[in-house]
């Protein structure tokens, strides 16, 4: 199995790249939806974030109220450093489970786990050894734009939630391959292709 860790941030384009590695092959992981399958009603780290932040967070079906939740953890780096400390480690048990099923199936599977927070949880250890570290990268202006045409936010909704991650500098000193997605997607698929054919050479000299 080779492991590449793809990170990038939000409205950075890496679902995009994510697909099309997919298209050529590789297994796809999703830790934003391994998040959402940790914190699925009966789950232990859903019973965490309601005794952490209050029966409110809650829908009254009982699952998660992810509205009200996002409302909390945005404005409030104490509160979104507690969230991580109850959903990362489960995220972490679930997603190892997914790639050893990945080599069961396929020893020489390509596994693309795509992970916004990689450089997050790398501070504090929790990470994966990676084989390969993609980073997406996005002009910040490039990302409010998107995220206001695309996702509805206003601008100082977007500025919030580029500036909860980390910052650029940061993310481009992890990658070992980086995507420029600033200009069109056929442009960011184009580096995406390439990247997929020298897979075979970094496979034998890494």
């Amino acid at each position: 199995m080779y492991l590449i860790g793809l990170t990038g941030g939000i409205a950075s384009g890496k679902t995009a790249v994510a697909r099309r590695l997919a298209e050529h092959g590789a297994v796809h992981v999703d830790a934003d939806q391994l998040a959402r399958a940790v914190v699925a009603p009966g789950a232990p780290a859903l019973a965490a974030i309601a005794e952490r932040f209050g029966p409110e967070v809650l829908s009254a079906d009982g699952s998660l109220d992810r509205t009200r939740l996002g409302s909390i953890v945005f404005s409030d780096e104490e509160a979104r450093l507690a969230l991580n400390g109850i959903t990362h480690p489960a995220i972490q048990e679930l997603s190892r489970r997914l790639f050893a099923e990945a080599a069961e199936r396929d020893e020489d599977a390509v596994v693309v786990y795509d992970v916004p927070l990689l450089v997050e949880a790398s501070r504090s250890g929790e990470y994966h050894d990676f084989d390969l570290i993609v980073v997406v990268s996005a002009e910040t202006q490039t990302r409010i734009r998107r995220l206001m045409e695309l996702r509805g936010l206003s601008r100082e909704e977007a500025v919030r939630r580029i500036e909860s991650q980390a910052g650029e500098a940061e993310r481009l000193a992890a990658a070992d391959v980086v995507i420029d997605s600033n200009g069109t997607l056929e442009e960011t698929m184009a580096q995406v292709d390439d990247l997929w054919s020298t897979l075979p050479v970094r496979r034998t000299t890494d």
